[in-house]
């Protein structure tokens, strides 16, 4: 993530015309107006980055790489926390001295596209430049659509994730001769036997709950795929008998021993993913973002970060996750485009700011990255991981249960968080913590969804 630029300011001290024309300027740039030729020097800048999205490592990576290209260009990475993100951000962008690019990302979780559009260039007339007319062809959907806002490409996507998995600690199952749970009472029963060697089984941070909705919609999903995504658009009642099961059985998670005790009050960065990296807990509820843990020097920079000081890497693998429902359809995908890099309208570095933008998220070099990084799923069609350069922890089971994923990943179009707004994630924050803490029957908490759900635009009784 990056930081703050200071926008130049040109001195008009001899006609009342010049000075006009630099207030029609600013104006423009400050709506969101495309680089224009008093935006700085598109090869030669020193940029700031702010983002809670990639890892600093992954970063670093990136702006590497794009060094061998445009090496004049210098850009500091500041990574924010996502739960601090919108306060961090929202006063920066305001000032003169916010960040040149900074992360944004579709739907109502922090770092909302939507909200931050007007602080954000309009990025397709550069897009285009660089890939043609036909561009959008180009892309990948989901990463074009859920970044625009009113016709206009507030954010470059950089790569897609997609959630609905759980993953494992492969090393502590075979230590204690078990194996990845596919059914709820699998599951019920590898979370009794690891705790009966003094082992967590499954994290999650629930007090985080944008979290929540992952699984909410995996288990949703396993009832009856596409319901909770047609849920959000308004196209089923929240009352529907699928969403009240789904509520049902993530009480049950709680009641029958898979969630830890104390889930409530976990986040799942960092808590819920230290504990899991640390080896504390065997599985844990992630994305396609968490393959970059099965790489060598990922899982040692990840298990670093969680606070262990001599770091020992084990294999990380995704499984589906479980058909806790015990309909035999469990495992659907669902993804958003990760995050985009946007430019601050307020920049005076912007031409440098949508070069990296461009670059990173557009030029085959800069996707190659990202693949390889196991980061993000690349936005550019056609760009997979090039294995022979990537170091995985243990390659046998590893690059078979990657090459899965992302093969399954691509073949799904079902939304994440994009369609979500910001009043109905924390709708379902709140359904999801009453149920969870049993001050909310499901049936209940699914009548409250409804209703707030009826008071958003666009989302009138059904």
């Amino acid at each position: 993530m990056k930081s703050p630029t200071v926008r130049r300011r040109r001195r008009a001290t001899q006609a009342v015309l010049i000075a006009t024309f630099l207030i029609f300027l600013v104006a423009a740039c400050a709506s969101g107006g495309s680089p224009s030729a008093s935006s700085g020097s598109a090869t030669s800048a020193n940029l700031t980055w702010w983002g809670w999205s990639p890892s600093t490592q992954v970063a670093q990576q990136y702006i590497t790489a794009f060094n061998k290209v445009y090496p004049k260009i210098h850009i500091t990475f500041k990574m924010l926390t996502i739960a601090g993100y919108n306060a961090a951000i929202r006063p920066a962008l305001v000032s003169s001295v916010g960040p040149d690019i900074f992360d944004v990302a579709p739907g109502g979780a922090n770092g909302s596209v939507e909200t931050y559009a007007p602080d954000a260039v309009n990025l397709e007339p550069a897009v285009e430049k660089a890939l043609g007319s036909g561009w959008q062809s180009k892309l990948a959907p989901i990463g074009v659509s859920s970044l625009m806002v009113n016709s206009k490409l507030a954010g470059v996507s950089v790569g897609a994730v997609y959630s609905g998995t759980v993953w494992i600690n492969e090393d502590l199952f075979k230590k204690y001769n078990l194996t990845a749970p596919t059914t709820l009472s699998q599951w019920v029963s590898d979370c009794a036997a690891f705790k009966a060697h003094g082992v967590g089984c499954f994290v999650q941070g629930v007090g985080q709950t944008a979290f929540n909705e992952d699984t909410l919609q995996a288990i949703s999903d396993d009832i009856q795929p596409g319901v909770w995504a047609k849920a959000i658009q308004g196209q089923v009642p929240w009352t529907s008998p699928v969403i009240v099961k789904a509520l049902t059985i993530w009480k049950e998670m709680f009641s029958d021993g898979i969630m830890e005790s104390g889930a409530l009050g976990v986040q799942q960065y960092p808590d819920a993913n230290n504990a899991f990296l640390s080896g504390k807990d065997a599985m844990v509820m992630m994305g396609t973002w968490y393959m970059q843990n099965d790489t060598q020097s990922g899982m040692s920079a990840g298990i670093s970060g969680a606070g262990i000081a001599h770091p020992q890497n084990f294999t990380a693998l995704p499984i589906a996750f479980p058909d806790v429902a015990g309909t035999g359809q469990a495992g659907a995908l669902y993804g958003d485009s990760d995050y985009g890099i946007a430019v601050n309208a307020k920049s005076g570095n912007q031409a440098a700011a949508t070069t990296f933008a461009v670059w990173l998220g557009t030029s085959t070099a800069g996707q190659q990255q990202v693949a390889n990084a196991l980061d993000d799923i690349a936005a550019l069609k056609g760009v997979e991981p090039n294995w022979s350069n990537i170091s995985l922890v243990d390659p046998s089971p590893q690059k078979a249960a990657l090459s899965k994923l992302i093969s399954n990943a691509a073949a799904s179009s079902e939304p994440r968080l994009a369609t979500v707004s910001p009043n109905l994630q924390l709708a379902i924050g709140t359904a999801s913590t009453t149920v969870a803490s049993g001050s909310a029957t499901p049936a209940a908490a699914a009548a409250t969804l409804q209703a707030a759900a009826a008071n958003m635009p666009g989302h009138g009784a059904i």
